[in-house]
């Protein structure tokens, strides 16, 4: 099979598009001829390299991916040959006290897909029969695969962990991620009243499009938390969905008194400082989560096979021209998610 894989850590040059044994499917498992795969920040992280990573050589991106079952292995009844899929890249082992209280995503040796096992940047990828969702005839497989892991990371993070409510209003801090325009969406969806932070007007008005309520330009407001005041009448928000890490202060500066900051990643930084006065004096909450559960996946897939959500596609490459659309992720060029074309 072709595949995308590297053999050392690295900038996008140390991507090859090249031939890589076809895996078997094991018991339970299912093998997936991919038919599309979606990037995800993580990507670069990986192959960038960080202390303590420890992967097995060449190692192949790719957590999100969508296609057809190709091979099943024994004990697989739920999927038959030719079925269309979409890949929910959270691996929980299913054995752990986690996994059997169907909190999987806490698993005790949690996997993502891509991450610390190799993922979708290939022909064939073989995976657990639970982590498929079979999808409707016709569905887009791109549209699959870009909803696959920012739809239920998103879904998670305000939903379970937040609670947002009908009526509050929730500020999310960068407007062309994937886990941005989900949350957006999501913020709607729920009844919530959406202010955006973003870094230029292109991608406000493309947040705009998407339902957010208030644009704030932070090329323009250096000090966006003094907007987000001024467009809550000093009130302050109630939720603050943070994804960038070094932001942080200024989140907690927006928050109003008992107001939550979610926040599922660090596109930016990991380590900053943050001034615990806020924290205390406003009873506020910080929430962290990964992922989200089988069950809520399969809930998040339907509202996306039905309409009531839409991913957004920025632009499709060929599988070979996988490097290409990290670099373009990498530079924040994407206004949602990037796709490789795997036909």
């Amino acid at each position: 099979m072709k595949a995308v894989l590297f053999h050392n850590h690295g900038g996008p040059e140390v991507l090859q598009y090249t031939d890589f044994p076809t895996p078997q499917p094991k018991s339970g498992e299912v093998l997936v001829r991919l038919r599309a795969a979606a990037l995800n920040r993580m990507d670069i992280f990986v192959r960038n390299g960080w202390a303590g990573l420890k992967l097995e050589l060449p190692h192949i991106n790719g957590a999100d991916g969508a296609g057809e079952v190709a091979e099943h292995g024994e004990g697989v009844r739920d999927f038959h040959v030719g079925e269309r899929v979409v890949i929910n890249a959270n691996v929980g082992c299913g054995e752990c006290d986690f996994c059997q209280k169907g909190e999987d995503n806490k698993c005790r040796t949690w996997h993502l897909l891509g991450e610390t096992i190799r993922g979708t940047y290939t022909e064939y990828v073989c995976v657990s029969a639970r982590q498929l969702y079979k999808l409707p005839d016709g569905f887009d497989f791109h549209k699959a695969a870009a909803a696959a892991l920012v739809y239920q990371t998103a879904w998670h993070s305000l939903v379970t962990r937040g609670k947002v409510q009908a009526g509050e209003t929730v500020a999310i801090v960068g407007a062309g991620g994937g886990v941005n325009s989900a949350s957006i969406q999501i913020a709607k969806c729920l009844g919530a009243r959406v202010i955006v932070i973003g870094l230029n007007s292109k991608k406000l008005e493309q947040a705009e499009s998407l339902g957010a309520d208030i644009l704030i330009d932070r090329s323009l407001e250096e000090d966006w938390s003094k907007a987000v005041f001024r467009a809550t009448e000093k009130r302050g928000v109630d939720v603050v969905v943070d994804n960038v890490g070094s932001t942080f202060p200024l989140s907690l500066r927006a928050l109003g008194k008992g107001g939550r900051l979610l926040t599922v990643g660090n596109s930016a930084a990991p380590k900053f400082e943050i001034d615990n006065r806020y924290i205390f004096a406003k009873h506020l909450s910080i929430l962290g989560s990964t992922m989200s559960t089988s069950v809520e996946f399969a809930e998040v897939m339907n509202l996306i096979v039905s309409g009531k959500l839409a991913p957004v596609l920025d632009k499709a490459f060929p599988l070979r021209d996988a490097a290409a659309a990290q670099e373009r992720l990498e530079h924040g060029e994407n206004f949602g998610k990037i796709t490789l074309d795997i036909s």
